[in-house]
């Protein structure tokens, strides 16, 4: 995050504009002039000193060091699982966090699971973030500083010696399936993943960005034509009936239309397939009919299904399918010729699971939020 020394926080991911910020008064023209360099070493080598930005002009950098300051957004907790899965607890405001998760081991090397939004509007019963009412979206920025946030803690940034392309990354995929929803911040979401997948900037590729979405069918065809980016659904049911109860947007979208949604997804192939996350809940979803249903329901669709163990949380309804009911739900699918791994849990312990993530933000109320920003206005003048 690129913040002026007076306090206010300047967004750095306007591509292609890659303005660095308003107003910069002396030096600007010479600060527009050098926006790329600068892009560079701020997203893709994650400096938090200009001074490190060794190409950029000694006088530019006495500049920027007056009027801006560096910063990433202060981190409310941070935690580690018994697995090695990690996760972060990161401030974007008063009473406004937002979790990720670092998940080693998947992929290449690891994925960064991020949040859209603070909350969600969702209210899928099976999961913990639909407990939690959506408090706002999040910037582009503040979605591209998870990252950063990880990459930090993760000792990630590449150099000179050791570059990105070199084989040995621990974080190499991102997939959008933290809190909320990411199709109901699909400009933002468009405009993190622009930063994300530049090669100038974090510089991850497209293809190992996934999208998950529970299902706004209107929006499916758009994200794809916008970002090129992976696409997941969270399923979890094979009729309307169940899936209303499970995912309540099915009320509005319904199988049907998700499903032709889905198909107009661009360039879908067997190397481009369209993942499926199945949660597997005892007694609710799991029997060999409904898998036998799935695979009917799968038809002419590039696919692949992650069956994912439910992860349990505080005051939850729902209890996991047995293994051996899940193995046996997997293999109808892998007769079928689909791959359907079974998730391995990951983070259980630390509620950094599939499912589990919730913050205790909640929306500050209009009359709250004028209170606190004249409070703000006059220890300002004070100060």
């Amino acid at each position: 995050m690129l913040r002026g020394k007076g306090g206010s926080r300047i967004t750095c991911v306007c591509w292609p504009d890659r303005v660095i910020g308003p107003s910069a008064g002396a030096g600007s023209s010479a600060v527009l002039g050098s926006e790329t360099v600068l892009w560079r070493w701020i997203y893709h080598y994650g400096v938090t000193d200009f001074d490190k930005a060794t190409d950029v002009a000694k006088e530019l950098r006495a500049v920027l060091k007056e009027k801006f300051v560096l910063e990433r957004p202060p981190i409310s907790a941070a935690q580690v699982s018994v697995d090695g899965t990690r996760k972060w607890l990161i401030g974007y405001g008063p009473n406004v966090e937002a979790e990720c998760v670092y998940i080693p081991d998947v992929g290449k090397a690891g994925a960064l699971c991020v949040s859209s939004q603070v909350g969600c509007t969702l209210t899928c019963s099976f999961c913990h973030t639909g407990t939690q009412k959506l408090v706002r979206n999040l910037s582009a920025a503040e979605i591209v500083n998870q990252i950063m946030v990880a990459r930090d803690a993760l000792n990630e940034w590449p150099t000179a010696e050791k570059p990105l392309n070199l084989g040995d990354r621990l974080l190499t995929n991102i997939v959008f399936m933290g809190m909320g929803e990411p199709l109901y911040n699909l400009d933002n979401v468009v405009e993190a993943l622009e930063t994300i997948g530049d090669g100038d900037g974090i510089s991850i590729s497209k293809r190992r960005i996934t999208v998950s979405t529970a299902g706004v069918a209107p929006k499916i065809p758009e994200l794809g034509k916008r970002t090129g980016a992976m696409l997941a659904i969270s399923l979890h049911a094979t009729n309307d009936d169940l899936r209303d109860q499970l995912v309540p947007i099915n009320k509005k979208y319904d199988l049907k239309e998700l499903f032709d949604a889905i198909r107009q997804y661009p360039d879908l192939s067997n190397s481009r397939r369209v993942t499926f996350e199945y949660v597997m809940l005892k007694g609710v979803n799991d029997t060999l009919a409904e898998a036998r249903d799935l695979v009917r329901l799968m038809k002419h669709v590039p696919a692949k299904i992650n069956l994912i163990p439910f992860n349990p949380w505080p005051g939850t309804q729902y209890e996991c399918s047995d293994w051996e009911t899940i193995e046996a739900f997997a293999e109808v699918l892998n007769r079928a010729g689909y791959a359907s791994p079974i998730r391995t849990p990951r983070g259980r312990d630390i509620l950094a699971a599939c499912g589990q993530l919730r913050s205790e933000s909640v929306k500050e109320k209009a009359s709250e939020a004028l209170k606190r920003r004249l409070a703000e206005k006059e220890a300002a003048a004070e100060g």
